[in-house]
């Protein structure tokens, strides 16, 4: 390139650059084609002539979101900065987040299913209040028992429907049941399947991901024990999503707790239009890979170093 082109360039580009010149401007003054500016301009980037940083802190946030929505053909991803927050400020960061992002697509939907657990507690508590009197709230599991009330799918539902003025259905049952015949006999119950084949039509679910390993709020008021912790090994589970468990594939495991729970099963839940998973906590990366590689999920919302690790992974 002669020096004289090279001078063209820089000149554009420091018009448009530092000066704020639109194009427009830049043709009128040289005059030229607004077109034959704009590829100068981007002749200026491909010869290394201007290099554009982004400098702030959601850009690498943003990056992250961009690969995963590629990798896993995802809907949307949204990822938040962890630099020096504690595990308590992370939860509160993902909920606050999620209620933000995922209250436009809510005000557009006519049902809405939820699952249970401490992420989405956090969730329903950030949720902003406004009118959607259309909307009809589906608990997605069973939601009953004497310990942890607000962590309930039921109770989650009641303090949304607070919240937008709306409609709620309720599935009086338990999570999890103590065998078969019990789950068999209340999923007849008239009222508990019409709340089950409803939760079935649901426009968006949102659930958790959990691992049954480490710190699980399951294990925590008493849904599973030590021994069916080893049971699940034994099963080759690494995760649950509505309290059913599955494997590195992402089906759920041929494992007897998966007989006990009364509501949608993961083949149910991957026909509704649009899954979100809220994923925050340790111990979950595995988990959340398997759902996604399964294409179990639609959006997720998750921390920058579940996001790298499962970028990683993906790679090896």
């Amino acid at each position: 390139m002669k020096w004289e082109e090279k001078r063209d360039l820089v000149k554009i580009a420091t018009w448009y650059y530092q000066y704020g010149w639109t194009q427009a401007q830049i043709a009128q003054k040289i005059g030229i084609s607004r077109s034959i500016i704009s590829k100068k301009l981007q002749d200026a980037k491909d010869l290394g002539i201007v290099e554009i940083f982004i400098k702030d802190e959601t850009a690498h946030t943003v990056e992250l979101e961009q690969k995963l929505e590629i990798k896993f053909g995802l809907d949307e991803a949204i990822v938040i900065s962890t630099h020096n927050l504690s595990e308590e400020e992370i939860l509160n960061s993902l909920a606050k987040k999620a209620a933000y992002s995922l209250s436009k697509r809510i005000a557009k939907i006519n049902k809405l299913g939820i699952s249970w657990g401490k992420t989405i507690r956090k969730f329903a508590n950030e949720f902003p209040y406004f009118n959607h009197k259309d909307l009809t709230i589906v608990p997605l599991i069973g939601g009953m028992g004497a310990d942890e009330i607000d962590l309930h799918s039921n109770q989650i539902c009641y303090d949304l429907k607070k919240k937008m003025q709306c409609n709620c259905k309720y599935l009086y049952a338990p999570a999890l049941v103590e065998d078969k015949a019990m789950k068999h006999d209340l999923c007849n119950n008239k009222y508990i399947n019409e709340v089950l084949n409803e939760g079935k039509t649901v426009d968006m679910a949102i659930v958790g991901i959990s691992s049954p390993y480490g710190q699980n709020t399951m294990k925590e008021i008493g849904y599973i024990t030590d021994k069916d912790v080893e049971e699940l090994r034994y099963y080759d589970v690494v995760g649950d999503s509505n309290s059913h468990f599955y494997t590195a594939d992402g089906k759920e495991a041929n494992c007897p707790l998966n007989e006990h729970v009364i509501g949608l099963s993961l083949a149910e839940l991957k026909k509704i239009p649009t899954v979100v998973a809220i994923v925050g906590g340790n111990n979950k990366e595995q988990a959340l890979h398997a759902a996604l590689k399964a294409e179990l999920l639609n959006i997720i919302i998750i921390t920058d170093k579940m996001a790298e690790y499962i970028l990683n992974v993906t790679h090896k």
